[in-house]
Formats: C-alpha cells, sequence, structure tokens
C-alpha cells in the first residue's frame, strides 16, 4: 500500500486585509477599537473614559449621581484597583485610576462597570445595556502626562459648559467630580500609592 499524500486545494477565502474589510462601526460615534490594550505597570496611573448609550438618563442629576456614589464607594479599592479621581458628565464618566497589572485594571473596571449598569437599570426602571462601548484607557507614564489628565479629569465640566456657552464659576470645584470632598459616607475614592499620583504630578510643570 503507498503512503497517503495530501492533496493540495485551493479553497475559496473569505475576510483578511481586505480594504473597508469587517463589521462596519454602529451610530454616528465610532466606537473604542477591539485592539490590544497597551502593557500596564503598577507605577502607571491609567485616564480611563466611559461613554453611555442614547438612552441612559442624564449622570449629572442627583438621582444619577447617588447610584454612581454607591458604585464608586464599593468599586474605589478592592484587590489591586484604586478609583483616585472621577468627573461625571451628562453623558459619560472620566476617571483616573490605578492598577496592579493590566488584568487587574480589566477586573476592576469590569466590576465597577456591573454596579454601576445595575443601578442605573433599576432606577430607570429597564434592563439591557447601558455602557456604549469599551472603556477608552490611555496609560499616564511621565509627572507632566498625569498632571495634564488630573487637570483634565477635574475641570471637564468648565470645559465643556464652555463649549456650550453656559457662565460657570471656575474657582468652585465640580460637585460631580472627586475634587469636592463629600463628608457624610462612606469615601468615593481611593488613596493613591504610585509615585507619579503622589508626589510627581505635583512637580510637572505645565503650560
Amino acid at each position: 500500500m503507498s503512503a497517503a499524500r495530501q492533496i493540495e486545494m485551493e479553497l475559496p477565502t473569505w475576510g483578511g486585509k481586505r480594504k473597508r474589510a469587517g463589521r462596519k462601526p454602529k451610530g454616528a460615534r465610532a466606537g473604542t477599537p477591539h485592539v490590544a490594550r497597551a502593557p500596564l505597570s503598577r507605577h502607571n496611573p491609567v485616564h480611563v473614559t466611559w461613554r453611555m448609550m442614547p438612552h441612559v438618563w442624564n449622570l449629572r442629576s442627583r438621582r444619577s449621581f447617588r447610584v454612581l456614589s454607591r458604585a464608586f464607594a464599593a468599586a474605589c479599592d478592592r484587590r489591586g484597583f484604586r478609583l483616585v479621581h472621577f468627573s461625571v458628565q451628562g453623558n459619560h464618566l472620566h476617571l483616573v485610576v490605578e492598577a496592579s497589572d493590566a488584568e487587574r485594571l480589566s477586573r476592576g473596571l469590569q466590576g465597577l462597570a456591573v454596579r454601576i449598569a445595575r443601578g442605573l437599570n433599576r432606577m430607570m426602571g429597564r434592563k439591557g445595556k447601558v455602557f456604549a462601548e469599551r472603556y477608552h484607557g490611555h496609560v499616564l507614564r511621565t509627572p507632566s502626562e498625569v498632571a495634564r489628565a488630573v487637570a483634565y479629569v477635574l475641570g471637564n465640566f468648565f470645559v465643556h459648559a464652555g463649549r456650550r456657552g453656559e457662565r460657570v464659576d471656575a474657582a468652585r470645584p465640580d460637585e460631580y467630580s472627586s475634587a469636592v470632598t463629600l463628608e457624610t459616607g462612606p469615601p468615593l475614592v481611593a488613596t493613591p500609592q504610585s509615585w507619579l499620583l503622589t508626589v510627581g504630578w505635583r512637580r510637572a510643570r505645565i503650560p
């Protein structure tokens, strides 16, 4: 009996690196691309941006912020993940977080997302998706980057208000951000541990 021989066949293929191939983004805003996350060290904070679905109620309301506050308090310091700063806008969140590694970052944000989604859905009396897309994370590597990120997050409301032509008192901290310390209830943020968020960013000189 002769040895078996593999027959070479030319089969039709689909996909591949074709121009404009793949699933098209939905809606007016393209979602965060599904690419590999950058490596993460415990020494580097991360600036996270998260957008909500269009049906989610205004986050900058007392009832929505109560939901978010409970979620922040429960998940701000858990198993190598720390929420250090936050800013709540009408339809998105800005966070500055620390994590031991990329896995802890992913697990920490996943836990926070579950708490937020459950709370908001309960408040709205509905079920389903709350976040419009995966979070966008930018790893902060220098004191200047961290200083700019903290200033951006804590002052984000004033940026949006200025674009809308609203007059606001920039001297007062945004009450829907970690710039305001709540006197009652559990803390909503954790104490930072990285050098960049404890010492480094304060030494940075930014224009």
